[in-house]
C-alpha cells in the first residue's frame, strides 16, 4: 500500500469516528461548589453543560468522594408558597444542541454527608454520568465568594422536609 493510500485511508477511517465522538460529546462550563459555612454538612454545586450532540440526553447521576451522598435536586414551591428543595430522580434532560444552567434556585448537584469542609480555592473531582454520552470526570473548584444567587434567597427557604440520605 503507498503512503498516498494509507494517508487517504487513515484520513477518512478519522472522519467517520469523529462525528460519533463529536455527536457523544457534552461540555461542561463555569462550574462551582460551594457550601454555607465550615461546619456545613451539605453543599451543591453549579454549572452549565452543553449537549454537542444531536441525540436529546439527560443528566442521570452524580458521583463523588466529597460526601456520603449526591443527588439532583431543584426547587418547587408548595401549595402553601414555600419553596422547597427536591431530588430529581429522573435527572436533568438536556436537548440536543442545547444548553442546560445548574444554578443556585434552580437546578443543581446536592452533597449530603460532606466528608469534608468546602474550603475557598479547593475542588471537588466528581463525575458526572448521562443516558447516553459517556460519563464526564472533572475538578470543581469551591467558590464561598461568588454571588450569583440565582434570584433565590437561600437562607428563607424551608429544608425541614428534606431527606438527607439518612435513615432516620
Amino acid at each position: 500500500m503507498s503512503i498516498k493510500t494509507l494517508a487517504l485511508a487513515v484520513t477518512t477511517s478519522i472522519g467517520l469516528v469523529l462525528p460519533g465522538l463529536v455527536q457523544a460529546h457534552m461540555i461542561i462550563e463555569d462550574a462551582y461548589a460551594r457550601s454555607s459555612s465550615a461546619v456545613a454538612q451539605s453543599g451543591a454545586a453549579f454549572m452549565t453543560i452543553t449537549n454537542h450532540s444531536d441525540t436529546d440526553d439527560r443528566v442521570v447521576a452524580v458521583t463523588s468522594d466529597a460526601a456520603d451522598h449526591v443527588e439532583l435536586h431543584t426547587h418547587l414551591q408548595d401549595s402553601n408558597g414555600v419553596m422547597r428543595m427536591i431530588e430529581v430522580e429522573d435527572g436533568f434532560p438536556v436537548a440536543a444542541g442545547q444548553t442546560i444552567a445548574l444554578m443556585r434556585g434552580g437546578d443543581h448537584i446536592m452533597f449530603m454527608g460532606l466528608t469534608d469542609p468546602f474550603i475557598q480555592g479547593e475542588e471537588l473531582e466528581v463525575t458526572i454520568s448521562f443516558e447516553h454520552a459517556e460519563p464526564v470526570t472533572l475538578m470543581i473548584p469551591v467558590d464561598l465568594e461568588r454571588q450569583d444567587h440565582g434570584g433565590m434567597n437561600h437562607g428563607e427557604m424551608d429544608h425541614s422536609n428534606m431527606n438527607h440520605g439518612s435513615d432516620s
